[in-house]
């Protein structure tokens, strides 16, 4: 029960309606074990005669009534009850007739008229510092929930920026240069081989990252392809190019 429900509760039992009717949830309801024993009747009775009403109320039950439980005071088990709200009751209630039954009934309307004329005064009163405190805290976390989620998605979908572009054209450039095995060599003085090379390269990289263009690397992932440039190799048709261009013969001749 949340601190609205315990002041009307409170406020309720001062204006001397016992326990006829409750705060659940915020709505006003009583419970079959209170209706048992306000119409001086069986539980077990009352209970069966809520099941029957089941049966002929099967889609709207669950409006008017859901299972709940109570311990017993003397020996401490659990038994069943109901919980039912006005209309809930007043299904019930057409069941209870004679003077006396009458009498409860209006007693019952009253209760429940009561209990929900307090609820509407307390629903429009400012909340009391410690519910203000509450409501504050709640929408500081769910205000914090969402910032981190588009937090989370712009970092997920915000690539690369300029200065981030230029570094990793910077690192490819001179992972290719020294894979070509420097700026004197006849392979990167081939601007054939060094086309490929650098196409290759960018390929490899693009197929890494899954994206149409380096430019598109998301920017979460910057760090990695810094990483993973380095480490370029070339196919092995462009690495037999470069082979040969520089003079190292053979790439798969045998060791002797």
């Amino acid at each position: 029960m949340g601190l609205k429900e315990r002041a009307i509760q409170k406020q309720f039992k001062e204006e001397k309606m016992d326990n006829l009717v409750i705060m659940k949830n915020q709505q006003a309801v009583t419970t079959s074990l209170q209706v048992a024993e306000t119409f001086n009747k069986n539980h077990r009775d009352v209970l069966a005669a809520i099941d029957d009403l089941k049966e002929g109320v099967a889609e709207n039950y669950a409006d008017l009534f859901y299972e709940d439980s109570y311990i017993h005071p003397q020996n401490k088990q659990k038994y069943r009850q109901i919980i039912m709200n006005r209309d809930g009751f007043t299904l019930l209630a057409m069941g209870f007739t004679g003077q006396k039954a009458l009498k409860f009934k209006l007693k019952y309307i009253e209760a429940f008229n009561q209990m929900e004329e307090l609820l509407k005064t307390q629903s429009n009163l400012p909340m009391n510092n410690t519910e203000l405190l509450l409501e504050a805290a709640l929408k500081h976390e769910r205000g914090l929930t969402l910032v981190n989620q588009r937090l989370d998605k712009l970092e997920t979908e915000t690539t690369i920026n300029r200065s981030q572009q230029r570094k990793i054209q910077g690192l490819v450039s001179s992972t290719v240069i020294k894979v070509l095995g420097g700026k004197k060599t006849s392979a990167y003085k081939d601007s054939s081989i060094k086309q490929s090379a650098f196409s290759n390269c960018y390929k490899q990289l693009k197929a890494l990252f899954d994206v149409a263009s380096y430019i598109d690397i998301p920017k979460v992932r910057y760090e990695e392809a810094l990483t993973l440039i380095p480490k370029w190799k070339p196919d092995l048709e462009l690495q037999a190019r470069i082979d040969m261009a520089n003079g190292n013969g053979d790439m798969f001749k045998e060791v002797s």
